[in-house]
């Protein structure tokens, strides 16, 4: 069965009811946006990445609706630079500044001092993807909006950990390759992926930076190992889908050809399930099944929006919701199709 093309959707109703009436407030900015137009930059981690990518489009196509100015800056990777790009925006002339930043980080800590920094110059704070700790103590004494809209990085795990339990129901081992070992996304994808994967999958662990180029390396590496030739690898999942990608390239080229065909049999995993590239290689074949992850940036502009607006915090947290594609059901199906056609008696 052909699965549907999964379109991201946000409840726009959800918004008139996400402003915390509790929180603390201070003066609206409805009266001065009339006048003047709002400013938001949005920083995000890499441009070698299709969810980072789909994260731009779909705050530029929000901010459009919106009626607001949306400059968007990629780090390169690299937390260092990302400080930087920030800090810049936020120690600017005034009347250069932005009204709000949104960003996703590159490191573990979210960048704490540069939040302090931008809520004491007047700047809204909202932090993607990542549970960052000091949120509570900041909201506390913060005049702007201060949040995070993430995805449910545990959830989006558990997804991944079900659809390799569907393709490998009586175990195997499993080579999984993560994001980088300080992100909390990738660290929290594999304790959901741990917590519903089988006792009778086994798992090689390997590392990339969420690109294809990274994952391509690093199974390259993985590949000329000693020890990796001796292992029978029966699945190849990654914490995102360009990883996967990169991941089958390295074994298409790197790969006797003896052992190869069998190697290119395998179910391939992946995340981010976007419309134009993982779920378009699940149809192909070139994947198995991702995991959908809706981009989070039109949640958190619309968020900062009303709360500029109404001059009231947004809820602390936000999360979207993550979904298997295929759904779960049809990767069993799928699997047991093919377990058929295998067993059949070649034609005479």
């Amino acid at each position: 069965m052909k699965a549907p093309e999964v379109i991201f959707s946000v409840d726009r109703t959800a918004f008139s009811s996400m402003v915390d009436s509790r929180s603390q407030t201070w003066e609206s900015a409805e009266g001065a946006s009339m006048n003047k137009r709002l400013s938001f930059l949005i920083s995000l981690i890499t441009s070698d990445n299709d969810y980072q990518l789909e994260q731009a489009a779909a705050g530029q196509e929000t901010a459009g609706r919106l009626g607001i100015n949306l400059e968007v800056v990629y780090a390169d990777s690299d937390s260092v630079t990302q400080s930087q790009q920030l800090l810049k925006a936020i120690q600017g002339p005034p009347g250069s500044r932005p009204d709000a930043i949104l960003f996703e980080p590159v490191g573990g800590t979210a960048l704490p001092q540069v939040a302090t920094a931008a809520v004491a110059a007047g700047i809204g704070w909202g932090v993607l993807n990542r549970d960052a700790t000091y949120l509570s103590e900041l909201r506390r004494t913060s005049k702007v909006p201060v949040f995070s809209v993430g995805s449910d990085h545990r959830e989006i795990g558990r997804i991944e950990g079900r659809q390799i339990a569907a393709l490998l129901p009586a175990g195997g081992a499993v080579l999984y390759i993560q994001g980088p070992s300080e992100d909390s996304c990738a660290q929290q994808r594999t304790t959901g992926m741990q917590e519903t994967r089988p006792a009778s999958v086994q798992l090689s662990l390997l590392r990339g930076q969420w690109t294809e180029g990274s994952a391509y390396r690093t199974v390259c590496s993985w590949l000329r190992l000693t020890t990796s030739q001796k292992a029978r690898i029966d699945m190849v999942a990654a914490q995102n889908d360009v990883m996967a990608l990169g991941a089958r390239k390295a074994i298409e080229e790197q790969v006797g050809e003896a052992e190869r065909e069998r190697w290119m049999s395998l179910p391939f995993i992946g995340v981010d399930g976007l419309p134009k590239t993982g779920q378009s290689w699940v149809r192909t074949g070139l994947l198995t099944a991702t995991v959908v992850v809706p981009p989070n940036t039109p949640l958190g502009i619309e968020a900062m929006v009303q709360a500029l607006q109404k001059g009231l915090q947004p809820p602390e947290r936000t999360y979207t919701t993550p979904s298997s594609f295929p759904a779960i059901e049809e990767v069993v199906s799928s699997r047991l199709d093919r377990a058929t056609l295998s067993s059949r008696p070649p034609k005479r």
